[in-house]
C-alpha cells in the first residue's frame, strides 16, 4: 500500500467519523451533558489512587 493510499483511506475514516459525530450530537447532546456528573463521581476513586492514595502528601520516614 503506497503512502497515498495510506493517506486516503485515513481521511476517508477522519471525515467519517467527523460526519457521524456531527449528525448524532443534536441528537444525544442531552444524554452526554446527563452522564457528566456521573463521570466526575467515578473519576474520583481513580484520581485518589494515581495522586498517592491514603498517604495525604505524607512522606515515609526511613
Amino acid at each position: 500500500m503506497s503512502l497515498s493510499s495510506k493517506r486516503a483511506w485515513i481521511l476517508a475514516i477522519v471525515s467519517a467519523m467527523l460526519l457521524t459525530a456531527y449528525l448524532l450530537w443534536p441528537e444525544h447532546r442531552a444524554h452526554f451533558f446527563g452522564l457528566v456528573p456521573y463521570a466526575f463521581l467515578l473519576l474520583c476513586p481513580l484520581l485518589h489512587f494515581f495522586h498517592g492514595g491514603h498517604n495525604h502528601g505524607q512522606r515515609e520516614m526511613n
